[in-house]
């Protein structure tokens, strides 16, 4: 990708700049192949438990992958068969969000086309993420400063700032996905929230201290 003018008189807002490289990142996912999408599942699952944060830690929070997102069903079944309490997104009566249990990879169904998976247990409230030590999200990218481009909802960057204190921030990206926030800075608006560590199916970057 071309970075982008720091120029002021070019620069585009921060929201415009954030919707081109969305629709950009979007398209280029989805040359990924099944099979290629799958192996990188694989990666992510061993990078992601190769975090001594996470081999500590008792509840985990890790959003349920969509098709051409980077795959997060194998580090979730791994999670849970290790005996962590794993969190998963849901989306509740009138668009609440919260948060379900998961149970098994047989109890996650998509609810509607286009919607994540969601476990079928109990809605937990939205504070519910104040449990966890570990939060998995999904980004387009991210940059070497924590800033992670998300899809645009603000799900959340709503959601992170209930996260207990110390909890750690972990994005999942594709290789090309992790930028030099030296050379190509993600847009950042006031309200976005960063994260502590990206992991891609060839590394782990930690971004700040807390994550080792």
């Amino acid at each position: 990708m071309t970075p982008m003018s720091s120029s002021p008189s070019s620069a585009p807002e921060p929201e415009d700049a954030k919707i081109a490289l969305r629709t950009s990142l979007r398209k280029a996912r989805l040359h990924r192949s099944e099979r290629r999408i799958a192996e990188h599942a694989e990666s992510f699952r061993d990078r992601v438990l190769a975090i001594p944060t996470v081999g500590g830690a008792s509840c985990v929070s890790v959003y349920a992958s969509r098709p051409h997102e980077p795959g997060t069903g194998p580090l979730i079944s791994a999670l849970h068969d290790r005996g962590v309490e794993v969190l998963i997104p849901v989306l509740g009566d009138g668009l609440q969000r919260g948060w379900g249990h998961y149970h098994g990879i047989d109890d996650l169904i998509e609810r509607s086309p286009g919607r994540p998976p969601e476990p079928s247990g109990p809605f937990l409230p939205f504070e519910e993420l104040g449990r966890a030590d570990v939060v998995v999200v999904p980004a387009l990218a991210v940059d070497t400063s924590g800033t992670r481009l998300g899809q645009g909802g603000g799900w959340y960057d709503r959601a992170l700032p209930l996260a207990k204190a110390g909890a750690a921030f972990i994005a999942l990206v594709y290789d090309s996905e992790l930028f030099d926030a030296s050379e190509q800075p993600l847009p950042r608006e006031a309200h976005d929230v960063g994260v502590h560590a990206v992991v891609t199916p060839g590394a782990v970057t930690h971004l700040r201290s807390s994550v080792s």
